[in-house]
């Protein structure tokens, strides 16, 4: 059961009576908003000057001014503000900001956002069921309403190509949708060839899915494979990158989550994904906004509501944006007659903006819990009661006494099948460089643009792997990086200019049982600490997002050419067209395992 705390709401079901009455002015309502524009998402429409009632954590009634008979305990005057439904996130993973649930709720609702799907495969590829479980129990104690969407891709690819600590299979999904009433769809199938190609497993997986009667999310590059991804039963997808290939996901039938994201990262296609709607005329009512991944400093800046102002800028007007940022994502879940809109009954999850679409307050359940862009004692009280995960969480680094991270010289001419970095960091080119004989690396480095980089596996489940191979354009300059999110089995990837450095960064890692660190002259010079399981930091989010500006500062001091996000995903290897795991070079989509030097 859910644990009740201060923002429960009790189900629609036990309220209908006494909602009934207070909308009819013959109870009194526990709070009435007055003086408020209000945004509806049903009709697209700025309102003037409404009242909006609540009663019970839920709406009564939304009325014009003067036209309700009843009265309220307590009174809040907007003063011409736009009070609209707290916004809906339908696609996010907590793990990316590197806090847990219960701190994620405080950017979240300093954003406005009340609702989120999260997808929790990066800590099931860690701890496998239990770490989905324990994530979930967190969420449960988060103020903050959060459903999962099951994680499917765990690991990401076959164990030949790359060792997870976590192996979901079809049954442990099954039992996850069984026992869970939070778990509403199934996440993104990541494995996209797989799905296109007919594999056995991925099928079963969507299949636990489907038997169960819930939606599945994707995730998808190439429009050669939409007809065939449509096909297994995927009904949406955040990957939609441009606007030929969003045209074709709406046209085969699949939800479009638009993902926008800080503009240096890899997370902002709405610009180009939402051509498909102005340029090509398609209609955005099956297109929801969403934000996929942002770490904890991020997340404080570009929320859910900096998403919906994209939009406008993007040509949408701010009814539109608002509606595809909260009614739209909870209607591609089954959620719309609990969120995402004013309607009577609804949850009282309500933002008062400005004119700009900038949150001024957030009421989440009735309660006020961010009143002019600051949270109140309520919130704060709540922030402070975070659930704690089990010792287990904190003991997932398991790493070999020793392990070389560099490649030895070649002594003759040799071809490198190197790994090329691109802005903004999802895709990596498949780069084959020649080297001709030479006394040291750094000669190497500095003819091609190379530097080091390796991956070592971190669960305790192999005898200590560890893959090397070279980046070209990196541009690294001096020391190392190194993070423990190396997605999406989240092994350790480190990339270096020097041995020494590379392990002093490794073992840094090590000592605290995960982060992401910055190293120089054999120092570290930044770390943000992620004990739990590799990935969450136990801190509050402010002190996690000051943390991280800190690592960025260092980050970009060592010449770094892609974001430290774009860097993690560099072990990815579901997406083209070269990646780095535990098990060596991966070449995708053929999903074959290719050797560092080839003869030249």
């Amino acid at each position: 059961m859910t644990r009740l705390t201060r923002f429960s709401v009790k189900p629609l079901s036990t309220m209908t009576r006494h909602l009934a009455d207070v909308a009819a002015g013959r109870a009194e309502a526990d709070l009435v908003i007055r003086g408020a524009r209000v945004l509806s998402t049903y009709s697209e429409r700025i309102l003037a000057d409404r009242e909006v009632f609540v009663s019970g954590g839920r709406i009564a009634a939304v009325k014009p001014a003067g036209a309700h008979a009843g009265g309220a305990k307590a009174a809040y005057d907007a003063r011409g503000g736009i009070v609209a439904p707290g916004l809906v996130d339908p696609h996010i993973h907590i793990e990316s900001s590197m806090v847990t649930a219960c701190a994620y709720a405080e950017a979240a609702l300093l954003n406005g956002t009340t609702t989120i799907f999260c997808d929790s495969h990066e800590i099931g590829n860690v701890m496998d069921v239990a770490g989905v479980e324990a994530m979930l129990e967190d969420a449960r104690q988060a103020p903050l309403s959060i459903f999962l969407t099951v994680p499917s891709t765990v690991p990401a690819t076959s164990p030949d190509m790359e060792t997870a600590g976590g192996d979901l299979t079809p049954d442990k999904i099954a039992t996850l949708f069984d026992k869970w009433p939070e778990a509403v769809a199934l996440g993104e199938k990541m494995d996209f060839v797989p799905v296109a190609t007919s594999d056995e497993r991925s099928h079963a997986i969507i299949r636990a899915a489907l038997e169960r009667g819930r939606p599945v999310s994707g995730h998808v590059y190439g429009r050669e494979f939409v007809a065939a991804y449509a096909a297994a039963g995927v009904t949406d997808t955040h990957e939609a990158i441009d606007r030929e290939i969003a045209n074709d996901l709406l046209e085969a039938g699949v939800w479009i989550f638009l993902r926008g994201g800080p503009p240096t990262t890899p997370w902002h296609s709405l610009p180009e994904a939402i051509k498909a709607i102005t340029e090509l005329g398609a209609s955005h009512k099956r297109v929801a906004l969403c934000t996929d991944d942002r770490d904890a400093d991020d997340l404080m800046i570009f929320g859910m509501d900096w998403v919906a102002r994209e939009a406008v800028k993007a040509g949408m007007t701010r009814e539109q944006a608002w509606s595809m940022g909260s009614l739209h994502g909870a209607t591609r879940f089954g959620q719309e007659g609990e969120i995402g809109g004013m309607g009577g009954g609804r949850r009282a999850d309500l933002v008062l903006l400005d004119d700009d679409l900038k949150p001024v307050n957030t009421w989440y359940g009735g309660e006020l819990v961010v009143e002019n862009g600051r949270i109140t004692p309520l919130l704060d009280a709540a922030l402070s009661d975070r659930w704690q995960y089990p010792r287990a969480a904190y003991q997932t680094v398991r790493l070999p006494k020793e392990v070389g991270l560099t490649p030895a010289l070649p002594t003759g001419k040799v071809t490198v099948n190197a790994i090329r970095t691109e802005l903004p960091g999802i895709t990596a080119g498949h780069a084959k460089v020649t080297l001709e004989p030479a006394n040291d690396w750094q000669t190497h480095f500095e003819r091609h643009g190379l530097c080091f980089v390796a991956v070592v596996e971190r669960h305790g489940k192999s005898a200590g792997n560890v893959a090397h191979g070279l980046l070209k354009d990196f541009n690294l300059k001096r020391g190392a990086v190194a993070s423990s999110v190396g997605h999406d089995s989240h092994n350790i990837i480190v990339a270096g200019t020097n041995e020494n450095d590379m392990q002093v960064a490794l073992r840094a890692i090590e000592a605290v049982q995960g982060g992401v660190c910055v190293v120089a002259d054999g120092e570290v010079r930044a770390m943000v600490e992620l004990p739990i399981a590799g990935l969450l930091s136990d801190k509050r989010v402010t002190e996690v997002a000051a943390e991280m500006q800190a690592l960025k500062e260092e980050w970009q001091a060592a010449g770094c050419a892609i974001p430290y996000m774009g860097f993690n995903l560099i072990p990815l290897s579901v997406i083209p067209e070269i990646r780095i795991t535990d098990k060596g070079l991966v070449l995708v989509p053929q999903m074959e395992i290719a050797p560092l030097f080839e003869a030249a």
